[in-house]
């Protein structure tokens, strides 16, 4: 009798450890693009294909990096991805092209550009999410995104918190600096300057810097020349071949910045959008315009 009142509690023990382990498995849970699309969360992708340089980077930068199959002509962060088959621009992409490499992740840039494509993706069973990552706070989500749809959340969020520290650490060490006013130029014809919708506006903030056109929300606002002498900036950024041009323009020359050499070449490379590299650019910008600091 007692060996076989154990047997039934052994084997009903078991029973409620199986159904317990069953309550207790993953659930297959869903993330929400910018397009407002959602992406099942489950089985890690193995083929990516990524139309957005900042998401390669990313990918790259969390460990994915190996199964990305596809980028576009714009990606070449970090220098691994140059071995990847390109497959054009990332806006309004090449659908069959994509196609034609078998992935079961696409990723875009989240613009109006690429609504077709995405849902062109979609109808063939490719699994596709639009990001739009425009500033800092957007590119620490979309890592975390990543993380979870790659199945390399830990990476991601390591990642996250190391570009975190770093931008804390600078914006700590330039608060009490003097903050001289910046124009950072992203086109000349016409004059495009970095408005306060750019993370690059966010960077000279930063860096110990004031923006000379913070007050446009625009992340990359048409600018006159004449505004651009009334604001009479301190510090000009610009590239090393738009330098040379700068300085030895007449027109150029009726701002002081240029009269007094203040015409500060950075890496214009930054501009593509904002990846994991803005802790290690916002270190190299604060020691540009504070050169007597050590960052």
């Amino acid at each position: 009798m007692y060996s076989i009142n154990r047997t039934l509690v052994v084997a009903s023990l078991a029973i409620l450890a199986s159904g317990c382990a069953r309550e207790a498995a993953p659930v297959r849970t869903a993330l929400t693009d910018d397009f407002g699309d959602t992406i099942a969360v489950g089985t890690a992708p193995k083929r990516i294909v990524s139309l957005n340089p900042t998401t390669t980077e990313l990918l790259f930068a969390i460990g994915a990096g190996p199964r990305v199959t596809g980028r576009t002509s714009y990606d070449i962060y970090p220098k691994e991805v140059l071995a990847v088959p390109d497959l054009g621009p990332g806006l309004r992409p090449n659908v069959e092209a994509v196609l034609n490499t078998h992935p079961d992740l696409v990723l875009l840039y989240a613009s109006a550009d690429n609504r077709d494509a995405a849902r062109r993706l979609r109808s063939s069973g490719v699994a596709t999410a639009a990001y739009k990552i425009d500033r800092i706070a957007d590119m620490m989500r979309v890592t975390r995104a990543l993380g979870r749809i790659t199945g390399d959340s830990a990476t991601a969020e390591r990642t996250v918190d190391s570009v975190q520290a770093t931008l804390d650490r600078v914006r700590a060490q330039t608060a009490s600096l003097p903050h001289p006013t910046v124009f950072w130029p992203l086109w000349e014809a016409p004059l495009l300057s970095v408005g306060a919708g750019s993370f690059l506006h966010e960077l000279l903030e930063i860096a110990g810097a004031k923006n000379i056109f913070a007050d446009m929300p625009q992340p990359s606002p048409t600018v006159t020349f004449e505004e651009l002498l009334r604001r009479d900036p301190d510090v000009i950024l610009t590239s090393a071949k738009s330098r040379e041009r700068i300085l030895n323009d007449q027109k150029w020359k009726t701002l002081r910045a240029v009269r007094e050499g203040r015409v500060v070449v950075f890496d214009s490379a930054i501009a593509t959008g904002p990846s994991n590299r803005v802790g290690a650019s916002a270190v190299s910008l604060a020691k540009l315009l504070h050169p007597d600091v050590k960052f």
